[in-house]
């Protein structure tokens, strides 16, 4: 093994948190290195307009996720059960490349909820401790929203969010949404242009009495330049943001948004074809020395570092830990342990609303192009009686109308054959499908670990994951549903067709690659393995950031939340940490 010079920081995982701390901390000067264990892609080039809307190559030979051949995972969902390796990608799509998963998002960019990041006090206060389900593990985030509220503004500010600011400095906004926090300023863009579907959505929601808005998108609605000088174009709506790159430069993402700037500055150099198989420490276990990687040649390296920071997903953050054994490995059996504790995903249901009549016109879509509703999202209702916690919002998305994978179709219809056919040519300019966007708070029994049995391609057991729906999440899902079916029959269609959540979990179909917990931060180390920076309790000069930081997994998407910690970290580090390197909250 080879070691190499020693840097000021490297990072690992170059995609969202990876080009903020780049960009945070080599505004300071240092020297910062990240490795990305994919390739560089570049959006003019890679992702050029006459490719980036191919259907084979991005959706179903999976050109954009992580390659499964080499690293997976195993499943079950219930610990009486043999795991067994997941080999085709399916509920989720782990990204890869320079600019990790973001590349492939479909730019929803949501703020949490004040109450959200008091997932316990909150609710115990209003409600008692009976609100709580059996071997429900929920938690404070030791952090507020109005401690992130700067952070999401910056976030809102580099991305050029698109919307309509509900809650302005604490004064309701009309069009808004109504139950959102504070925020400081108005939304960088105005709303998306709404199309058909969304505006018939709103019209039955208001008819309801409930308070529809424009989806926060990050889907440009016009020309941006964000404050680090980087230009976005305005949306085409050509409704390839799900799972492909914009070649447009109108979705934000890492590389349409802050690679761009950090590429020229000379204190940041970018390694792709690394695979860092470990965090390595000192022989005291108190600070981290550096991480061991391959490079696509099979050459093994030490690279060592002052500051360690961890940005890739979070099963592999997860794995990271517990390979280079940080932490203390969790037990549900004992409930000991936070590092892989607190695993949780979200809650998916949803109906379609068949016309004969009223064109949709599905191919004018965006990720983000939408009308939502936020009454049953988090603790914006009350929930005495209902016998969970929790919520998500409900909203219409028109994100697509791609020929092979739209082509929803009624109750009844053939599987396959001519009645297949015939009934999506009928149905597929003429159906608007309604879907609820559940939380899944966090159970004992969900949780992530490594594999007795299976290995990956480097030798290392696999990550195992082992989650179901638990009480909560069906009941919450079954109350979300219903108001989903009502809205989708006040919208006037032939029919409705409803679709529950599924139960038990099913890790084969999409869903969403809202993946959460795993290496939790809290206010003590007995309950989470950073604290409120994302910094390790353990080794204070590593940074954990992503969605493993959640200790449970409220009713949004979660990239907003996941841009805010890193920028609420990275402040932490500039002013206070890079001063006087330690712990910046004592145990």
């Amino acid at each position: 093994m080879k070691t190499l010079p020693e840097r000021d920081v490297v990072i690992v995982g170059f995609g969202w948190t990876g080009a903020i701390v780049a960009e945070q901390l080599t505004l300071e000067g240092l020297d910062v290195l990240a490795l990305e264990r994919g390739v560089w892609a570049d959006t003019s080039t890679d992702y050029a307009v006459n490719n980036a809307q191919d259907e084979v190559r991005y959706r179903y030979r999976d050109e954009l996720f992580e390659d499964l051949s080499r690293e997976t995972l195993t499943f079950r969902n219930t610990t009486d059960q043999s795991a067994l390796p997941m080999r085709m990608l399916g509920s989720f799509l782990p990204g890869t490349n320079v600019g990790g998963s973001i590349t492939h998002w479909n730019g929803q960019a949501w703020r949490f909820l004040p109450s959200d990041f008091q997932a316990r006090s909150h609710n115990l206060e209003r409600y008692g401790e009976g609100i709580f389900g059996e071997n429900m593990t929920v938690q404070d985030w030791g952090v507020t929203y109005d401690e992130l509220e700067p952070h999401y503004d910056t976030f809102d500010k580099i991305c050029g969010i698109s919307g309509k600011a509900g809650n302005l400095n604490g004064e309701i906004q009309e069009g808004g949404n109504p139950f959102e926090g504070a925020r400081s300023s108005e939304y960088p863009n105005p709303p998306m242009e709404m199309v058909a579907a969304p505006l018939k959505f709103a019209a039955a929601a208001r008819e309801l009495g409930y308070k529809p808005f424009p989806g926060p998108s990050a889907n440009m609605s016009q020309a941006y330049t964000n404050p680090l000088g980087v230009q976005l174009a305005p949306c085409s709506y050509c409704g390839f943001c799900e799972k492909y790159a914009c070649g447009n430069y109108s979705k934000a993402t890492a590389l349409t948004t802050i690679v761009p700037a950090l590429m020229r500055r000379d204190n940041f150099t970018l390694r792709t074809g690394a695979m860092v198989l470990r965090v390595e420490k000192d022989a005291q276990n108190t600070r981290a020395t550096g991480v061991t990687y391959i490079d696509s040649e099979g050459q093994e390296y030490f690279q060592p570092a002052q500051m360690v920071v961890l940005c890739t997903y979070i099963t592999h953050n997860v794995n990271l830990l517990l390979q280079s054994q940080i932490g203390e490995p969790y037990d549900p059996s004992t409930g000991r342990g936070n590092v892989g504790r607190n695993y949780a995903y979200q809650a998916m249901s949803g109906a379609d609303v068949f016309y004969d009549d009223f064109a949709v016109n599905p191919y004018i879509g965006a990720g983000a192009l939408g009308q939502v509703i936020d009454e049953f999202n988090g603790d914006n209702f009350d929930h005495t009686g209902l016998g969970f916690i929790g919520g998500g919002y409900i909203a219409q998305w028109q994100t697509n109308g791609r020929p092979i994978e739209h082509h929803p179709v009624p109750e009844g219809t053939p599987k396959f054959g001519a009645g297949w056919k015939k009934a999506v040519r009928e149905n597929y300019n003429h159906t608007i499908g309604v879907g609820a966007h559940g939380a899944v708070m966090s159970h004992r029994g969900n949780y992530l670990d490594l594999d007795p049995t299976y290995k990956d391609a480097y030798g290392r057991p696999l990550m195992r994951l082992t989650f179901d729906y638990k009480p909560n999440e069906i009941a919450m899902s079954a109350h979300l549903t219903e108001k989903v079916a009502g809205i989708a029959r006040a919208m006037g269609g032939r029919e409705v067709k409803v679709s529950e959540m599924k139960v038990p979990y099913d890790i084969a179909p999409y869903q969403t690659t809202h993946n959460t917990g795993g290496h939790i931060m809290g206010e003590t180390p007995t309950d989470s393995v950073t604290n409120k920076y994302n910094q390790s309790w353990d080794l204070p000069n590593l940074f954990l950031m992503g969605a493993g930081n959640f200790p449970q997994n409220p009713g949004y998407n979660p990239t907003g939340t996941v841009a805010a910690l890193a920028y609420h970290s990275m402040q932490a580090v500039r002013e206070r940490y890079l001063r006087d390197p330690g712990p910046l909250v004592q145990a």
